[in-house]
């Protein structure tokens, strides 16, 4: 190939393959940031006339990177409603939204049944504009899991209830699709985002805010494309938390570790966030290619571990583990 062909085609590639995802559920990005973020393409053809005579491989390099890194910001940036460029504007195509009518539709899920025996079948509603979810608790209840999952979200959770889990979201223009089952022992409530396809220019509107009942020791598992996640998880009792995004914005605060409490954060493109007390013994394994990581209070052990003083010795800990693309992890003492 002409390396004058490159960079032109690299978009094209670039632009075709993540609308081909997003057509398929894989992806969600922001369209809107096209407008606020359009002098990105200018530094990209500048940095491609710049150096369109020179072949040397780090020239390519360089130019590979700003087309990615480009592209990546202006697909994929979640700025919330400070730059939206019409406020209030949302136009969104959705093949499988068939009714007709322009209403929000509230549900309430409630599993009000007495008996105290596991329910190993999946119970499920759905809501495509607004919505409250509720899973009552039950005494017997010892170890939960809350699965998230979808995109184009804002997902909060920070509060306590005396239910198992309640959450209030609001979208647009996607459905919300609420279910609960038991894995052996551990009692499973999913909350996904469904039919989230299309051209949505509202998506950082859209929200979720989640409750958990303090009884159980929870497992948290949380699998999403752009997304903006805020998890005070201080009060709760947290065995295992994964988080698993492209282009995302994940805070989360934890509070004391149980025996052992870890942590498995995956990421593409995303901005992460992770606040643990101060006296609590912690370790970091990275694996995170181009990313950048901040580990205050840490002390590094070799290329790729760090650990917070005395960890060796502690009774609980918390383990955490990153890989990462392009990505920006902090972990911080608080």
């Amino acid at each position: 190939m002409r390396n004058d062909k490159l960079i032109p085609g690299l978009v094209l590639v670039l632009i075709g393959a993540a609308f081909l995802l997003h057509n398929f559920g894989y992806l969600h990005f922001h369209l809107s940031n096209i407008f606020h973020l359009w002098p990105i393409f200018l530094v990209i053809a500048g940095v491609n006339l710049v150096l369109a005579h020179n072949k040397a491989i780090w020239a390519t390099i360089l130019r590979v990177s700003v087309v990615v890194l480009g592209l990546g910001f202006v697909l994929f940036g979640n700025f919330g409603d400070k730059y939206n460029f019409w406020p209030g504007f949302s136009y969104h195509y959705n093949k499988y939204d068939k009714d007709d009518d322009d209403k929000g539709d509230d549900f309430t899920f409630n599993d009000d049944d007495d008996d105290d025996n596991n329910d190993s079948t999946s119970t499920s509603t759905k809501v495509s504009s607004n919505g409250t979810f509720n899973e009552p608790y039950k005494p017997g209840i010892k170890y939960a899991r809350l699965e998230v999952s979808g995109g184009g979200t804002t997902y909060n959770l920070s509060d306590t209830t005396n239910q198992l889990f309640s959450a209030n979201a609001y979208d647009k223009n996607g459905k919300y699709n609420f279910s609960h089952s038991m894995d052996d022992s551990v009692y499973v409530v999913s909350f996904k985002m469904k039919n989230h396809n299309g051209i949505n220019f509202d998506s950082d509107k859209n929200n979720a805010d989640f409750k958990l009942n303090q009884n159980p020791i929870w497992d948290v598992h949380v699998e999403t494309g752009a997304t903006k996640l805020d998890f005070d998880l201080s009060k709760f009792k947290i065995r295992n938390l994964k988080l698993n995004g492209g282009a995302a914005s994940f805070d989360v605060k934890l509070g004391q570790p149980l025996a052992t409490t870890d942590v498995d954060v995956s990421t593409g493109v995303s901005g992460v966030n992770i606040n643990i007390p101060q006296n609590a013994a912690c370790s970091i394994e990275t694996d995170s290619g181009l990313s950048n990581n901040h580990f205050d209070g840490f002390n590094k052990t070799n290329d790729n571990n760090y650990e917070t003083p005395g960890f060796a010795s502690a009774k609980n800990k918390i383990h955490i583990h990153i890989s990462g693309g392009l990505s920006d992890f902090h972990v911080n003492r608080y």
